[in-house]
């Protein structure tokens, strides 16, 4: 399978029976999905974690007009919001499934809004955090803030590796405007879910930032995508 960073939260995955994108916003520099959108393997699933505008943008319903086998799977905070119609998408709220011949999608919780999605397809589990993060703020948080954050977040950490104790991919945050311990939440996910691939996210354009992360990640028995730049793909 192919995976393509977009941007941000925003990353495309290619297989032979189906395309994903997730979390979409805005396209790469080489507009990767307008070039690739008619041709994308396979059917097309268009998945959003929640309504917040760098993880969610209404021009991707307009899609279906060129790909009219595309499958929108949304977060039900999206609906709430009033953002789309009922019609639009199917939605998920945590511990909900929504599933096909080719891919099954199981909605998990967020430290923030929304859901992160569990994706077996094609016989690789993948996870996309969303905004599911350790988001402490050590500078701005009080000791008890950050303290209820970290239980909340492993929390919903151990309920994911209930499910499964490994993933083929993981897209998950790696945020420095957290501060000092910024990479704290991304090196409690791969100490506890043995991960084959990690791809940094939500990290905007701060490369160097996100890729200060490889070291540990690879410490762990991870292959890392250093991304320097969006559009760039690697298989795996």
């Amino acid at each position: 399978m192919k995976l393509t960073y977009i941007y941000h939260s925003g990353y495309v995955i290619e297989g032979k029976s189906g395309t994903i994108i997730i979390d979409y916003f805005k396209d790469s520099e080489d507009k990767y999905i307008q070039n690739s959108l008619v041709s994308f393997p396979g059917k097309l699933y268009v998945l959003s974690s929640h309504w917040h505008p760098d993880h969610f943008n209404k021009d991707i319903l307009k899609w279906k007009k060129n790909r009219p086998d595309t499958e929108y799977i949304f977060s039900k905070d999206i609906l709430k919001k009033k953002l789309v119609s009922p019609e639009d998408a199917s939605f998920l709220v945590k511990g909900e499934i929504w599933q096909d011949e080719n891919i099954q999608i199981k909605a998990f919780g967020s430290t923030d809004i929304g859901i992160s999605f569990l994706i077996e397809t094609e016989g690789k589990k993948i996870f996309h955090a969303g905004d599911l993060n350790n988001w402490h703020w050590d500078e701005e948080s009080t000791p008890e803030e950050i303290l209820s954050a970290e239980r909340h977040f492993l929390r919903e950490l151990k309920t994911l590796a209930d499910e499964t104790n490994h993933l083929d991919l993981a897209m998950f945050p790696v945020d420095c405007r957290l501060g000092k311990n910024y990479m704290r939440g991304a090196e409690q996910f791969v100490d506890k879910i043995r991960t084959d691939l990690f791809a940094p996210m939500h990290f905007g354009e701060t490369y160097k930032e996100a890729n200060a992360f490889k070291g540990y990640a690879e410490k762990t028995g991870c292959k890392f995508a250093a991304w320097t730049k969006t559009g760039e793909n690697l298989l795996f």
